[in-house]
């Protein structure tokens, strides 16, 4: 494994994770492309349903293959496939614990239909009885806290909600912005490493586009693996490491 051990991959994740002999990966973040026509430099994102379905499903089948048995698997997806996406995972054997809203701002907007702005991202994980969640590493101050003063509030704050509207999409004229289409705010990321992984432990991103999730990871001290089909994608990556 130690090809893969703090490494961005250039190649399909599919064939890449097909030759892994057994599980390494802690948490794995997954951002696969949405099948909605977006011009990437080496990804055709526009293809029959049915095929981007059995595709999907490779995928999928890969990661699990290589998640720990007390592993976490987040996936963020489009409105179009994520039922597909919740049908899937029953089917391989993943165990579902919320199905999270990521609300932004900067959303798409449209001329005969309401904006879309918001993402789906599912929370998988392998075991439903053994599995990391650091709770409170993720927990926000509340209003019984903030504003009422109420003593029967958690002294250690509350949970957050699972509709998560306080990440904005990250727009051209942000710093965090690199020159790459669909980056994920890193404090997005952060947030689910934190509450899904430990120190030292292994996260893996099969679609890693320009790198947040390993970046995230290295600046947490989590080991990582970002795999990548397009090498320019991998240079980016590598640049900002």
């Amino acid at each position: 494994m130690q090809k893969f051990l703090n490494k961005i991959l250039c190649g399909d994740c599919i064939e890449v994770l097909g030759g892994v002999g057994e599980p390494f990966a802690d948490l794995i973040f997954a951002d696969p492309p949405f099948n909605i026509g977006y011009k990437y430099d080496k990804y055709h994102d526009e293809v029959a349903g049915d095929k981007y379905i059995t595709w999907t499903r490779q995928w999928m089948t890969a990661c699990k293959k290589v998640l720990k048995s007390t592993g976490s698997f987040y996936i963020a997806i489009g409105d179009d496939y994520a039922a597909n996406v919740k049908i899937i995972a029953d089917e391989i054997g993943l165990v579902m614990r919320n199905w999270i809203i990521w609300h932004y701002t900067f959303g798409q907007q449209t001329k005969n239909k309401f904006a879309r702005a918001h993402t789906h991202i599912f929370y998988f994980v392998n075991d439903a009885q053994s599995f990391t969640f650091n709770d409170e590493i993720v927990r926000i101050i509340s209003d019984r806290q903030k504003i009422y003063a109420d003593s029967r509030a958690n002294p250690a704050g509350k949970m957050p909600d699972d509709v998560w509207d306080e990440y904005p999409r990250l727009c051209g004229s942000f710093d965090e912005r690199i020159n790459f289409p669909c980056q994920m705010p890193e404090s997005l990321l952060a947030r689910i490493i934190r509450a899904s992984s430990n120190k030292g432990d292994w996260v893996l991103d099969p679609f890693c586009g320009s790198g947040t999730t390993v970046v995230v990871a290295k600046k947490l001290t989590r080991k990582f693996t970002g795999i990548e089909v397009s090498r320019e994608y991998v240079h980016g990556a590598l640049e900002r490491l």
